[in-house]
C-alpha cells in the first residue's frame, strides 16, 4: 500500500498523531478512537495492522499487552516526496510574513500617536 493510500484515511492519521505522543497499547487506542470516530475495537484493529504491515507502527509483545510505536522511515519518505513540493507553500508563507510584518511597522506609528491624547 502507498503511504498516502495509508495517510489518506482519517482514521489511521489519529491513530498515528497518538502514537507520537509515545508508546501506547492497543487497548488505550482504540479507546480513543472507538470514542471519537464511533467504530468497533476490530475495525481499530484493522487500521492498526495497515499500519504495521506499511511500516508507519511497530508493536511488540509486553506480557499479555501489545504496545504499538510509531515508526519514522515511512514518514521520512512523505517528508522527501513532500519537500520538492515546499517550495510552493514556503513563498506563500514568506509572503504572507513580510505582509504581516508590515502591518505590524504601519500599526505602531499610529498606536503611539493615539497614546498622546
Amino acid at each position: 500500500m502507498h503511504a498516502f493510500d495509508v495517510l489518506g484515511d482519517p482514521v489511521r492519521r489519529r491513530i498515528l498523531e497518538l502514537l507520537a505522543l509515545g508508546e501506547q497499547t492497543s487497548g488505550e487506542v482504540s479507546a480513543v478512537i472507538r470514542s471519537e470516530f464511533g467504530i468497533s475495537q476490530p475495525a481499530v484493529s484493522q487500521h492498526l495492522r495497515v499500519l504495521r504491515e506499511s511500516g508507519f507502527a511497530s508493536v511488540r509483545a509486553e506480557g499479555t499487552r501489545r504496545l504499538y510505536a510509531v515508526q519514522a522511515e515511512p514518514l521520512r519518505e512523505v517528508d522527501a516526496w513532500l519537500d520538492r513540493f515546499r517550495g510552493f507553500w514556503e513563498q506563500r508563507l514568506d509572503a504572507l510574513e513580510t505582509e504581516l510584518a508590515r502591518g505590524r511597522r504601519e500599526r505602531r506609528p499610529r498606536e503611539e500617536t493615539s497614546g498622546d491624547d
